[in-house]
């Protein structure tokens, strides 16, 4: 049978094959695959009744975990684009993507954790809380016009998900049978080269081919067989997680997760499930063989979790230079992606030294949101990634050396620098700030940051404060350094030099403040 190229094909596939078996489990909850088809339905008529379809840009602020993956298939199964939402994002970032992904209809649980949904919202909007469900008209969110809550929230701008009467289940039927492989899926929001995040769009089509791989890439690295349990300590609203919930409709394979990362919390669910292991970033993996209790735990399932190398881009590699992760613009695969590895001037460099990677394809992204197509490829069609890799005779991995854009890559998620310049440098007392990453043995990379003050004195530790009050956790700078704008190099034009900056931070020239 070929594979199916729509989500709800695959879906439906996947309930066919595997219905009674887990898809997701979480500590508290467990779904299958006929579950997770049957579930989704029931969300997609409501959505149906919301006056969602074919294109519409439908939020979703979830945390991981059984709700997130419900309201993402309805979305998908009525052909309307996912949006995933940060649930780290602060106010500012919150409302800013709001607008700039153009969504329409927002869906969220009362509560993320251990943040009231409705207060976050207002935050971010405050033109909210004069407003009425279902009529909703924002200067800030222009396109925004219903917030969906799943729970009570008190709220008169806030429709109540049990409130939306569901269509009959013959118009989904309908609706599903208009869904193209060509059709927009979902919107994945990155860092990148500008202040703004960008969101890059998948189609159905590229989103199943890319993640057709899955499972038997995640058999591979965590050393599972027939029955993969693997944790997938990645957020679903990145495109790790999405790889992970998507590609488990391809085969069955358990994907446990938890709503908050905690080595405790995860030690517990990998022991009582039987993980057969873990899909994450080193930093977690650090973490949980840290934690005090990890010694005394039955990994027998996993033992590469216990005996692997921390990374596990690190298995079975030659050279000590990890296996090319993908990118978001690939939507988490290569295998339907043409590439090219080439040198300054665009020509194809050897097996063994080191280019960047150009893609192109179906198994590229249809673009960036709001992005020309020639703002995104070249003439030729390959996607620029900046990313520097090398390939060896006879196999067929790419290895990942570094990047040629100034992107931070942080325990696992880019950091544009000039998006936390912006913020920094709207402080009253802050002139100039330059914003960079230093190779950090557990992290991949430290976000620093270099501030001029407005003043004769400035206040590194109130900075960092407020910079954590606008900003999530992982964009905030760990390493600050303070100094005089005569002392920030700059290049014969004029411009900073920031790679001049870093290096003289690398080399430890710059009296440096570390905070957490």
């Amino acid at each position: 049978m070929s594979t199916p190229l729509t989500i709800p094909a695959l879906l439906a596939h996947a309930a066919d094959r595997f219905g009674p078996a887990d898809y997701l489990v979480t500590p508290t909850e467990r779904l299958s695959y006929a579950q997770a088809a049957q579930r989704s339905a029931a969300a997609a008529r409501r959505l149906l009744a919301a006056g969602v379809g074919k294109g519409s840009r439908v939020g979703l602020f979830f945390p991981n975990g059984v709700d997130w993956v419900t309201w993402w298939l309805a979305a998908a199964r009525i052909g309307a684009v996912a949006v995933p939402l940060s649930t780290l994002y602060r106010p500012a970032e919150l409302a800013k993507v709001l607008r700039l992904a153009d969504i329409g209809v927002l869906i969220a649980p009362p509560r993320v954790l251990d943040v009231d949904v409705a207060d976050r919202l207002e935050a971010a909007l405050p033109e909210l809380a004069a407003q009425s469900a279902g009529r909703l008209h924002l200067v800030a969110a222009p396109y925004l016009r219903t917030v969906v809550l799943t729970g009570p929230s008190g709220r008169g701008w806030a429709q109540a998900a049990d409130e939306l009467d569901p269509v009959p289940a013959e118009l989904l039927a309908a609706a599903e049978a208009e869904v193209s492989p060509a059709d927009l899926a979902v919107m994945v929001h990155t860092s990148g080269s500008t202040a703004d995040p960008k969101g890059v769009l998948h189609t159905h089509g590229t989103l199943v081919r890319q993640t057709s791989t899955w499972p038997v890439a995640a058999r591979l690295v965590t050393g599972s067989g027939d029955q993969a349990r693997v944790l997938c300590a990645m957020p679903f609203f990145w495109v790790g997680g999405m790889l992970a919930v998507t590609g488990a409709l391809h085969a069955a394979t358990t994907v446990l997760t938890l709503a908050r990362l905690d080595p405790g919390a995860a030690l517990d669910l990998i022991e009582s499930e039987r993980a057969t292991g873990v899909i994450g970033w080193p930093a977690f993996t650090q973490r949980l063989r840290e934690h005090p209790g990890f010694a005394d735990r039955d990994l027998s399932s996993a033992p590469l979790l216990r005996d692997g190398p921390l990374d596990i881009a690190m298995v079975d590699v030659p050279d000590g230079f990890p296996v090319h992760r993908t990118m978001s613009e690939t939507a988490g695969g290569f295998v339907h992606t043409e590439l090219a590895i080439v040198d300054e001037r665009g020509a194809p460099v050897p097996d063994g030294e080191v280019g960047e990677l150009l893609v192109r394809g179906i198994g590229v992204m249809a673009g960036y949101n709001k992005r020309e197509r020639h703002d995104t490829f070249d003439d030729d069609g390959w996607y620029h990634s900046g990313d520097r890799v090398y390939r060896r005779a006879g196999d067929p991995r790419l290895f990942y050396v570094g990047r040629t854009s100034e992107l931070i890559k942080s325990a696992g998620a880019n950091v544009s620098p000039l998006e936390v310049e912006a913020v920094i440098e709207g402080f009253d007392d802050v002139a100039q700030c330059v914003v960079f990453g230093l190779e950090d043995a557990e992290r991949g990379e430290r976000v620093c940051a270099v501030l001029v003050p407005a003043g004769s004195e400035l206040d590194v530790a109130a900075v960092a404060a407020r910079t954590r009050e606008q900003l999530s956790s992982y964009k905030v700078p760990t390493r600050w350094s303070v100094l005089s704008s005569d002392r920030l190099p700059v290049l014969a034009s004029g411009k900073l030099n920031r790679k001049g900056l870093r290096d003289m931070a690398a080399r430890g020239e710059l009296a440096a403040t570390a905070l957490p």
